[in-house]
């Protein structure tokens, strides 16, 4: 899989191990990544395997969150990550 290597800017990217770190790729994609980065990991995880992954990851923005939750047809309060926000408190925005 060829990933655009700027989305992995704090790790070697010859090392990652796609299949044991699938949650941690697919995640930086979501964030991180271009359309053609998607394409890549659909074609290599498949719809399925996202899907699960991205139900268990505490890690995700709100925009990823929104992206998923409309591909999959999922409501945001199903995500681990929906509830890790409302769990913590952010900055006072004035």
């Amino acid at each position: 899989m060829q990933l655009s290597k700027v989305i992995f800017w704090d790790i070697n990217y010859e090392q990652i191990d796609w299949d044991i770190s699938a949650r941690f790729v697919i995640e930086r994609v979501l964030v991180y990544g271009t359309l053609l980065d998607w394409k890549q990991i659909q074609e290599y995880y498949g719809m399925s395997r996202i899907r699960d992954e991205m139900l268990k990851s505490r890690n995700l923005d709100a925009r990823a969150l929104s992206f998923l939750s409309c591909i999959f047809k999922i409501p945001q309060s199903e995500f681990r990550c929906y509830m890790q926000i409302q769990s913590s408190q952010g900055h006072w925005s004035y």
